[in-house]
């Protein structure tokens, strides 16, 4: 059992946990009421569901970092995470700075996780089943995921300023 356990799932929990810490410190356009208000309704399925397809996927994979190819993954999982509470911690503490205010500032925690889930997707290697993995798959639904993420983002950002 503490094989199924050790997944890659893990490296999605400190998003988590941040995301759930700090979300109602964001200004006002990124709370739930304003965020997600007259968004469309395909784009609302369609990022929400390739969300969850990430989250099933990294479920599925177990983690290891014994591979070169895995440890560089790691570096760019912490670097892009890094980089992912930076972006939050601007729209924190300087929510009416220039930064704040301009398009890329209010969009840098949508297109951020781009390196944290690239790096995922080059720490996994292998599925619990018998499939075989394929980094580019992973990093393909990472990229759609964004894709409607960023998209939804930019959508308040032009609603709102």
């Amino acid at each position: 059992m503490r094989k199924y356990l050790l997944n890659c799932f893990l490296l999605m929990l400190p998003i988590m946990i941040w995301n759930i810490l700090f979300t109602e410190k964001l200004p006002p356009e990124y709370q739930p009421e304003v965020f997600w208000k007259e968004v469309p309704v395909w784009l609302k399925y369609s990022e929400n569901i390739s969300r969850t397809i990430l989250f099933i996927l990294t479920i599925l994979m177990p983690l290891s970092i014994s591979k070169s190819i895995q440890k560089r993954g790691l570096i760019l999982y912490i670097g892009g995470t890094i980089l992912y509470f930076a972006s939050w911690l601007l729209l924190i503490f300087s929510p009416d700075s220039a930064w704040s205010n301009s398009i890329f500032g209010f969009m840098a925690p949508a297109y951020t996780p781009l390196l944290w889930l690239i790096g995922i997707g080059l720490i996994g290697d292998s599925f619990y089943f018998n499939l075989p993995y394929r980094r580019w798959f992973f990093i393909l639904i990472s990229v759609v995921f964004l894709i409607f993420h960023n998209w939804h983002t930019m959508t308040i950002y032009l609603r709102t300023h």
